[in-house]
């Protein structure tokens, strides 16, 4: 299979031809392992690579078995963080984690191998996904296939980078804060945020940041994310949360024109910070082409609490931070080291032990009283609220640097990726981030889209649409 072949198919466009007999898996697999030869040694974005022969590469290649699914023999690549295949290191791009292996494949991974995807490697993520740019130590560096002088974005950069440079059509990510959205913003890709527990994140741990962080996956077309979420949904034995149930296939929803919409436009961040007026205008000609497409327009105001939004996100995701650090230290049988982790990953760990009880238990009540808020907005009648992705354009790589001593500016830069995407990941909500413009400096921009509780379906079925009229950006690789 030539390599230019090979970029011209989505994920259930390579299922297709397989399916067929156009080509075999092997073929597939091989094409896909010259990209990620070519290309990674430029962008950064997978850190382990494996060999299509080994066990963990996916059985679906050794044995020529079918599952009769859209992504039997597809290439996949599994974020280094979270998820863990049997046997093989996740180190979450730390130094601590460096020999973290567990006994078996989270419930995730076993779903993704039994829809014949193929595990090619690992994808860079900053250190322990805790920032929205990924130029962790340990490997260095994610380089935007864009412009190689930017960042990729974060957590799940390296997956976005991978995907964005045609190495492989889907791969896996996930999302505490807009882990998913900020790189799918960066590289031009589809990053959709699912609902509180419509992915399962278990069997160790069952929830992600107390209910935070969610599962799912970058990909170039709708139809990919619609597929890979029917694949993957679903509650495991003893989920603490369950996504309301659907009545259609995700695919079939994307697959379907929505009936006219009622849409809101949100340009100031949930988080208080400024907004940069390029990624504003690019929401507003979004929500235009929206109304093109004959969905209604309506001024409705949010109205939160930027305080209170951030504080009880960072009170939670501190905290979890800190007792994930505390459990890997009583593994080792030791105290954490300064020269264990970076910077700003320290100064989490030091704040994160600082926490008390009852200050985490308030915040937890802040989180489901701000879902409510939310809940109460769409129920006014809203379908779905529209906003930039990113507060700002992508960074210039070493600028958002988690070795750095300067809180302040890290904090502002930090704030200028996550302020539209983190009171999401509290509130639980789907947001899905579409590639719909360009900056004046020839980087992608994304818009994002956010629904109501469970309704992923209502999301892609819009985004299928916005597909279908040609709205969305000439992808690069």
């Amino acid at each position: 299979m030539r390599i230019d072949e090979y970029k011209g198919f989505d994920g259930i466009g390579l299922g297709e031809i397989i399916a067929t007999g156009e080509v075999t898996r092997a073929e597939v697999s091989a094409a896909a392992r010259k990209i990620i030869d070519e290309k990674n040694p430029s962008v950064n974005a997978v850190v382990s690579i494996f060999a299509v022969d080994a066990p963990e590469a996916g059985r679906a290649i050794q044995k020529g078995s079918k599952t009769g699914g859209p992504f039997d023999g597809v290439p996949f690549l599994l974020k280094d963080y979270g998820q863990y295949l049997a046997n093989v290191p996740t180190t979450g791009g730390s130094r601590l984690f460096v020999d973290d292996v567990r006994s078996e494949d989270s419930t995730l991974v076993k779903r993704y191998r039994n829809a014949g995807l193929v595990f090619h490697g690992k994808t860079n993520t900053p250190e322990l996904a805790l920032c929205a740019t990924t130029e962790p130590v340990l490997f260095g560096p994610t380089r935007n296939p864009v412009k190689l002088s930017h960042s990729a974005g974060g957590s799940s950069g390296g997956a976005a980078a991978a995907v964005a440079s045609g190495m492989t059509p889907i791969a896996h990510a996930s999302d505490g804060g807009g882990s998913i959205r900020i790189p799918a913003s960066c590289c031009g890709l589809v990053g959709l945020k699912p609902s509180r527990g419509r992915v399962p994140c278990g069997p160790q741990p069952l929830e992600g940041w107390g209910g935070l962080s969610t599962i799912h996956a970058v990909t170039r077309t709708v139809r990919d994310t619609a597929a890979l979420l029917d694949i993957s949904s679903g509650p495991e034995l003893g989920s603490p949360y369950y996504a309301p149930t659907v009545d259609r296939s995700f695919l079939e929803a994307s697959y379907r024109d929505p009936s006219p919409l009622k849409l809101a436009l949100r340009i100031d961040s949930f988080s208080g910070g400024p907004v940069d007026p390029e990624v504003a205008t690019l929401a507003q000609h979004a929500l235009a082409a929206c109304s093109d497409l004959g969905h209604h327009v309506v001024d409705h105001v949010l109205d939160v609490d930027p305080e209170v939004i951030v504080e009880s996100h960072s009170a939670v995701a501190l905290s979890h931070i800190a007792a994930n650090i505390d459990a890997r230290l009583e593994k080792l049988g030791r105290e954490l080291r300064k020269d264990d982790v970076e910077a700003s990953t320290w100064r989490s760990y030091q704040l994160g032990g600082s926490i008390s009880g009852k200050r985490y238990a308030h915040a937890i009540q802040s989180l489901h009283q701000q879902a409510r808020q939310l809940a109460a907005f769409f129920a006014s009648g809203i379908d779905i609220l529209v906003t930039p992705t990113l507060a700002g354009l992508p960074l210039p790589l070493g600028k958002l640097d988690m070795m750095s001593d300067d809180v302040e500016t890290f904090s502002r830069l930090f704030d200028s990726m996550i302020g539209f995407t983190a009171f999401l990941n509290d509130a639980g909500v789907p947001a899905i981030s579409l590639p719909l413009g360009w900056s004046s400096q020839g980087l992608p921009v994304g818009v994002q889209f956010i629904g109501a509780y469970g309704e992923e379906a209502l999301l892609l079925s819009l985004a299928g649409q916005l597909e279908r009229a040609g709205l969305f950006m000439q992808q690069i690789g």
